[in-house]
């Protein structure tokens, strides 16, 4: 039980990977904020805990929004007044050339998937002693195709943030770590339109959201103690084929 008692965070629950890993870590003991855009599958993923005899609230957040980050956090802190665990998993993707992205298009993708990590960094930092940050990052920030370049440049800049990060802090207070997924079952994967259109070829084997959920519970354990400042490439191989 390495979340006994522990507070945990997590973005984009109400679904995937998210939801995997909240009910991963619920069941290994934790009390989760599930931190959700949608309340149907926000609420959805906090039944489901609470089912399983787990501790769960709901927390409607679209990441995007400063204000909504905060109350997230608010929350999080006047029902338990303690923040263990961060899990930045929320994200979204464009299908677009460069050269018709919009401004706007863009910065909804900064702000989405990597403002949204600097600021519940920010905010839950202060409150954390001898936790630990976990961000979900990608393949693509590595390697990847046309027509994702916001979602690739925040994943990327997602990795450098993380390694300067873990300087700034002892990692007795906290660590803050990335997971970088392949291929995973989740709705992300299915509704990507260059997939379903047969334009990018899913190769190689495609992971469970329960098996990035591992790798996340892990880097957020102690069993991580001494891992800090890097990425965890959980990807089945895919990378190998990119």
């Amino acid at each position: 039980m390495r979340f006994t008692d522990k507070v945990c965070l997590i973005t984009g629950a109400g679904s995937g990977i998210g939801r995997a890993t909240a009910q991963r870590m619920a069941s290994e003991g934790g009390k989760v904020v599930v931190i959700d855009r949608n309340a149907d599958g926000g609420n959805e993923t906090v039944k489901m805990i609470k089912d399983a005899g787990g501790d769960a609230l709901f927390a409607m957040c679209d990441v995007g929004k400063e204000d909504e980050i905060e109350a997230a956090v608010k929350l999080a802190l006047n029902t338990w007044n303690r923040i263990d665990v961060m899990v930045n998993n929320a994200a979204m993707m464009t299908f677009k050339p460069i050269v018709d992205i919009t401004v706007q298009e863009w910065d909804t993708v900064m702000a989405v998937n990597l403002r949204s990590v600097f600021l519940f960094c920010k905010l839950c930092i202060p409150h954390i002693q001898g936790g630990a940050i976990v961000n979900v990052s990608s393949v693509h920030a590595h390697e990847t195709t046309a027509n994702v370049v916001p979602y690739a440049s925040s994943k990327g800049a997602m990795e450098a943030f993380i390694r300067g990060v873990s300087l700034e802090h002892p990692r007795k207070q906290v660590r803050i770590n990335c997971v970088a997924p392949g291929a995973v079952d989740t709705p992300m994967l299915w509704n990507n339109p260059n997939v379903k259109s047969g334009a990018e070829k899913v190769e190689g084997e495609i992971g469970k959201p329960e098996e990035l959920a591992a790798a996340i519970a892990f880097l957020a354990s102690d069993d991580a103690s001494f891992i800090n400042g890097t990425t965890l490439i959980v990807d089945g191989g895919r990378l190998d084929i990119l």
